[in-house]
């Protein structure tokens, strides 16, 4: 594959799965922290707050996975270079 489109391939995927965590912690925050029934029309103390952790949570979490799977992905790299060499 041509590196510039492997390269404008991997960055279109990046903006895809950043949009879906976006979304996907948004309706999760959304539905832990705001009750389903609007009594005011700006949030409350207690829901910014929760919001404010919920997502705080959410890109912690997401961050220290993404280290992670890059962590295994480097070592799965490792192994299969090393079987590689010693086939050979």
């Amino acid at each position: 594959m041509d590196p510039m489109k492997a390269q404008q391939l991997a960055a279109e995927l990046e903006v895809e799965m950043m949009s879906d965590m976006y979304n996907r912690m948004t309706n999760a925050c959304h539905r832990k922290c705001v009750p389903p029934h609007y009594k005011e029309a700006e949030l409350t103390k207690g829901e910014s707050v929760c919001l404010d952790r919920c997502v705080a949570k959410y890109l912690d979490l997401h961050e220290k996975l993404g280290r992670k799977l890059t962590e295994l992905s480097v070592q799965d790299e490792e192994i299969m270079r090393k079987a590689a060499v010693g086939s050979e």
